[in-house]
């Protein structure tokens, strides 16, 4: 306190605001709230912890050099921010439905730095496996319904997409072939799709850029659970942007990126009678409607876009 009972600053306590009312008069309502509340958490956190110049020129350069690894078949400022689970809490808090919903659409899970644009067109039944030869060869098969009427979903495309036994995606493996382990399929009108793929593995995140420092720098480890990707699109219905896990896998409960939930584990089980499997994985999944999803108050979009890659 100062002598005249004011409360004394260490930090000028006008400046935060001072940067905020720079903020123009013609910028949107949305984009003005957030940018006031980002400045002052940003502010505050620096004063907190009393940031200096250099601490802060580590973390300009981080970001730096997430940006000049990041290209069209590897996002490392996503795995950054995947590693401070912000990406998992941005899709809870944008998927979140009403608590008092009977049913729900499949649960959603982070995209993650590795979905490639254009996968295959590929025929039910086909596989998305190439030049791999695996005993944990999958057939996965299910349906598509509305998550209200219980009615498959016609026209459904299911955008799939996983490592190799390597633990590697494609385009970080010079020995795949270009889109090996991807393909998109669409259902017909009894929403029934069904493929042939590989029982995943866990595997590190790329552990050779930012992401990987900050991972060191915090006694973490790099590893994810095994998984499956998927992008669910349908005329009228919410893109659903979600993984499935196996349930047996190791780090289910210490997932590098935070990404598991319970209605996503999964079982594979030992195929019979077909010689191109040797595991079976049934799984449905169910999607609502743009009305219903206003309704159970789901919001945003799950929609992938080139600037997710």
């Amino acid at each position: 306190m100062s002598s005249n009972g004011a409360a004394t600053h260490k930090f000028n306590p006008n400046f935060t605001q001072a940067v905020i009312n720079a903020t123009g008069p013609n910028v949107s309502p949305r984009v003005r709230k957030i940018t006031a509340s980002f400045i002052r958490h940003l502010h505050d956190f620096a004063r907190e912890n009393e940031i200096t110049v250099d601490e802060w020129m580590a973390g300009v350069e981080l970001m730096n050099e997430a940006g000049r690894m990041s290209d069209d078949k590897r996002n490392e400022g996503q795995l950054v921010s995947d590693i401070f689970g912000l990406e998992t809490l941005v899709d809870e808090i944008t998927y979140k439905l009403a608590s008092d919903a009977q049913d729900e659409p499949t649960a959603t899970a982070i995209l993650g730095p590795f979905w490639r644009k254009d996968a295959p067109l590929k025929a039910m039944g086909d596989t998305i496996v190439s030049g791999i030869e695996s005993k944990d060869r999958t057939w996965m098969h299910g349906t598509v319904t509305d998550f209200t009427t219980g009615k498959p979903v016609e026209g459904a495309v299911l955008d799939v997409w996983h490592t190799a036994p390597n633990g590697l995606y494609e385009q970080q493996d010079p020995n795949q072939p270009d889109m090996n382990l991807r393909g998109r399929f669409t259902t017909g009108k009894n929403g029934k799709y069904d493929f042939y793929c590989l029982r995943p593995v866990p595997y590190p995140i790329p552990f050779d850029g930012p992401a990987g420092k900050l991972l060191q720098a915090l006694d973490r480890h790099p590893y994810r659970p095994a998984h499956i990707h998927f992008i669910l699109t349908a005329p009228g219905y919410k893109p659903i942007v979600t993984q499935i896990f196996d349930r047996s896998s190791k780090y289910i409960d210490d997932d590098a990126v935070f990404a598991v939930k319970d209605s996503l584990l999964v079982d594979f089980k030992p195929c019979q009678g077909d010689p191109k499997a040797d595991f079976e994985l049934p799984y449905d999944f169910k999607m609502a409607t743009y009305e219903d999803a206003k309704k159970h108050s789901v919001v945003g979009s799950t929609e992938a876009s080139g600037s997710a890659i």
